[in-house]
């Protein structure tokens, strides 16, 4: 794990952001499902003030999330036929549904990150578009595109990577795969942002409109608007995908309450 330390920083995005990342949608091969209304839940850009947190530094992996299942703390992976391929011990851990991801971060006393912690991440105290920077870059993620064949293998791996595969994607901090490889459960149910200032925010309370929960990072299957650190994405809590993995976090010391 990796320590962020106590900060503020701008969650989502401004509206020149959201065009911005309409145009980076609209290169894609098929610029005609790209919607102006598609990045309307990035906004506003608000404050948010976070207490120092610690964060895994790559993606939980198939071996890690078995010795869990070894000790019958996890549900086992339910791997099809199909999907065997990826079950492989330097992989991220995909197949998981939220409470599976849950249970794992549970059995390492940690916890899932929050929406704003894993953005915190990806933005680092300079406010970076992606985890290496402002611009896109295809070649330090593992990512895909808007087509009707939704991966890409230009970047070296049609579909999943065994983790921390591109160095040159880290973050200054050191952390890896934040971007593509595996999209990533965070604890939040799905739900708008507010303009107020948020303090160490955690998402909508139970009983909302939507039991979707909030993933984030972008995967093997996503474009590059897909890839940036104010992108979001919302599935069912019982999802099993392989595009959708996790990492842990842990707090560091009290929450904030100013």
């Amino acid at each position: 794990m990796i320590l962020v330390q106590k900060s503020t920083f701008a969650m989502g995005s401004t509206p020149l952001e959201t065009i911005q990342a309409l145009s980076l949608c609209a290169s894609q091969p098929l610029p005609n499902h790209c919607s102006p209304d598609q990045f309307s839940d990035e906004q506003p850009a608000h404050p948010v003030k976070l207490s120092s947190y610690w964060l895994d530094r790559t993606e939980v992996t198939v071996a890690a999330y078995e010795r869990c299942v070894a000790l019958r703390r996890c549900p086992p992976i339910p791997f099809g036929r199909g999907a065997r391929r990826f079950d492989k011990p330097r992989y991220p851990v995909s197949f998981v549904r939220h409470a599976d991801a849950k249970k794992y971060c549970a059995f390492r006393r940690a916890r899932l990150p929050t929406e704003a912690e894993f953005e915190r991440a990806m933005r680092g105290g300079s406010g970076r578009t992606y985890p290496w920077g402002k611009i896109y870059n295809s070649r330090v993620s593992n990512h895909g595109r808007l087509g009707v064949d939704r991966t890409d293998g230009t970047d070296g791996y049609r579909e999943l990577a065994p983790v921390a595969s591109y160095a040159s994607g880290r973050t200054p901090d050191g952390f890896l795969d934040l971007s593509g490889n595996v999209t990533e459960w965070v604890e939040d149910r799905y739900g708008p942002y507010s303009h107020d200032v948020a303090i160490d925010p955690s998402g909508p309370p139970p009983g909302g409109v939507t039991t979707a929960r909030v993933v984030r990072g972008g995967s093997f299957v996503h474009g590059p608007s897909s890839l940036r650190a104010s992108a979001r994405d919302q599935r069912d809590a019982a999802s099993r995908v392989p595009f959708i993995g996790f990492r842990c976090a842990r707090s560091h010391g009290p929450r904030r309450k100013d």
